[in-house]
């Protein structure tokens, strides 16, 4: 023990291993996919940083250990950004740092089981606080949420339906709070197996007593993935595969189909021909057609991503314009100072515009869809807010093909099922390369993925259910509970410095007497 304190003596050494022990988590998301190795994965993290000398070097662990985990859930980024994924991570690690801070505050030394009962509330606290910064879109999003490592776990996904990603944030890191301190805290053993049974026993009252979607219809629902296509001319030649793809859908009773994001590479307005061949497909399949336009639009300026619905007669009006863009991949923030990221990187040459609004659309069949684009599956407030706002099933369009020999297609697929499970509504993820995949209204898995090695078209006999959810209905409350339990303990904090630092009363003492008063009548 000696000697491994002497070689962590070295603030590198030391914030390397800080930097390994943040990583681990990445093996619990899609592909390895070892959801279970979620409640442990942040142990050696905790364990390293409880050791930590001093607050400052604990916040350094912290801040090392952010890095780790960002690099390690981005590290499909590489090849687009190159170095700037580096800068990134740096930047962003240091939400870790007061957490960091926290633990050691929480854990250090041999804390007592009041102060470990504590940690099981503050810790996870401030971790949600942390994803919650992070999920800010110009920040980079929430992609890589803890709990959305739990997207296949059926209990996991019961509990979404109540506190979304957020509640299994929490509860995961306070999994791995109580795990860190029954390996190393002997004093705390107790209210660690407290926490330990208390979340068994939230998971339990949750799979019990939150509501469980009603099946009330179906629909069948189509997915067109035309696969790669490079080279020359590849806009047209990526719409000719798709045309002949949507037409082996022809007789089968579809009431929608979706093409993925960037499918069509043309403004609709300046290419009529593609207009007409799309209502075309559509007269002939008997459905609507949910395609994805990425050009210059001809009707106002700028470059959108942009959800068009067309239907047998052509564009039907409805448009969503993509609303939360990719930092880097779609604008450059603060394009004037980093704009040199577009010389070392895969970076937007130039910047596409925003839509304002989030839109449902009617595609007939009496079926309504919420809409969204690429990485805005990641963010739990759209979906809920489609949800509201009357959409019968989630539609994601989504294309990863820059990064089709990684981890991310897996992971973006599976995003899914969380906002699926956390709505009451059935999603539909579908792409351009694959991965896409289709989901239930309780998170559970519809049919099989399209890998990124299919060029196919699939249909889909989807389960449709109505109600609220209590995550629509009350929304981000475990953040707002969070809020609540690191404000309280900073009171706690405050009014214990105020008493430390107040005097003590004076002690009594009796007055003294002069050799003049009377030891029966003082003051004679």
């Amino acid at each position: 023990m000696k000697t491994l304190g002497h070689w962590l003596a070295s603030p590198w050494r030391r914030s390397a291993l800080a930097v390994l022990a943040g990583a681990l988590p990445v093996f619990a998301f899609p592909a390895p996919s070892l959801w279970w190795f979620a409640y442990v994965a942040l142990v050696p993290w905790i364990v390293l940083i409880r050791t930590a000398p001093t607050g400052k070097r604990a916040a350094y662990d912290g801040w090392s250990g952010g890095f780790g985990y960002l690099l390690a859930v981005h590290h499909w980024l590489l090849p687009s950004l190159h170095v700037f994924i580096f800068l990134i991570a740096v930047l962003l690690g240091a939400l870790w740092a007061p957490w960091g801070w926290l633990v050691r505050r929480f854990l250090g030394g041999a804390p007592g089981p009041g102060r470990g009962l504590a940690a099981l509330a503050v810790l996870p606290s401030g971790w949600l606080m942390v994803e919650l910064v992070r999920s800010w879109q110009g920040l980079g999003g929430p992609w890589g949420m803890l709990g959305s490592s739990q997207w296949q776990v059926e209990p996991a996904l019961r509990l979404a339906s109540v506190g979304g990603v957020w509640l299994l944030s929490f509860l995961v890191v306070a999994v791995n709070v109580s795990v860190a301190v029954l390996v190393s805290v002997r004093e705390s053993r107790v209210p660690a197996v407290a926490g330990l049974v208390a979340t068994a026993a939230a998971t339990s009252a949750a799979w019990v007593w939150s509501p469980r979607p009603d099946v009330d219809g179906r629909t069948r629902i189509a997915v067109v993935q035309p696969g790669v296509v490079d080279g020359a001319a590849s806009g047209d030649r990526r719409f000719d595969r798709e045309e002949r793809l949507t037409r082996q859908l022809v007789g089968r009773d579809v009431d929608l189909i979706v093409w993925g994001e960037s499918s069509v590479g043309f403004d609709l307005g300046d290419r009529p021909d593609l207009a007409r061949r799309i209502a075309a497909l559509s007269r002939a399949t008997g459905a609507d057609i949910l395609v994805n336009v990425d050009a210059r639009r001809s009707d106002k300026p700028g470059i959108y991503k942009s959800s068009v619905l067309v239907g047998p007669g052509g564009p039907t009006g409805d448009r969503y314009d993509k609303m939360r863009l990719v930092p880097f991949g779609e604008y450059v923030p603060f394009r004037s100072v980093l704009g040199w990221a577009t010389s070392v990187g895969k970076a937007a040459g130039e910047d596409r515009r925003r839509g304002t609004e989030q839109v449902v659309m009617d595609v007939g069949h009496g079926l309504s869809i919420g809409p969204m684009v690429c990485f805005e599956s990641a963010f739990p407030d759209m979906s809920r807010h489609l949800a509201e706002d009357g959409a019968d099933v989630l539609i994601a369009q989504s294309a990863t093909s820059t990064f089709q020999h990684s981890w991310a297609p897996e992971q973006h697929a599976s995003l899914a099922a969380l906002r699926a499970a956390e709505t009451g509504r059935p999603m539909v993820h579908g792409t351009l390369t694959g991965v896409s995949a289709v989901y239930g209204p309780s998170g559970q898995r519809i049919g099989s993925w399209l890998g990124t090695d299919a060029s196919s078209s699939r249909l889909y006999d989807i389960p449709l259910a109505h109600g609220t959810t209590p995550y629509v209905r009350y929304g981000d409350w475990p953040v707002q509970l969070s809020l609540l339990v690191l404000a309280g303990w900073c009171v706690s904090e405050g009014v214990r410095a105020v008493r430390l630092r107040r005097p003590g009363p004076a002690p009594r003492v009796p007055p003294a007497r002069t050799a003049h008063e009377s030891p029966v009548r003082p003051g004679r």
